[in-house]
């Protein structure tokens, strides 16, 4: 299986249960592996022949703009399956951390895999 990956790709999303999490933006960092299931971009070097990480990017920071996920498994779920319906991967592993939100934690988060993993 081939993989493209975007790690510490940090987006601002309203994320939180608590009240002033509802009002105030805050920077997640996002780390995604994604299946590609075809090595033609390998040989053709093409950028037609696989996932534009680059889309991928704009568009989960898009999707995010409007959203607001009281938990971050809420938010890793949301971006999986927008990559997946988007972009037609048959895998993806997301995980989701939210930045120095606890005293004496520097990160907490959640990491999930959804689909099938090509042989």
């Amino acid at each position: 299986m081939d993989i493209i990956f975007l790690h510490d790709f940090k987006v601002d999303t309203l994320i939180g249960v608590y009240d002033w999490e509802r009002t105030q933006m805050q920077t997640v960092q996002l780390d995604l592996d994604i299946a590609i299931t075809s090595s033609n971009a390998f040989k053709s070097d093409d950028i037609t022949d696989t996932i534009h990480y680059g889309l991928v990017a704009e568009t989960i920071e898009e999707s995010l703009k409007n959203q607001h996920f009281l938990l971050i498994e809420a938010l890793a779920e949301h971006i999986a399956q927008l990559v997946m319906d988007e972009f037609s991967t048959p895998w993806i592993r997301v995980k989701v951390t939210k930045l120095g939100i606890l005293p004496k934690v520097k990160h907490v988060g959640v990491m999930i895999e959804r689909g099938e993993q090509p042989a």
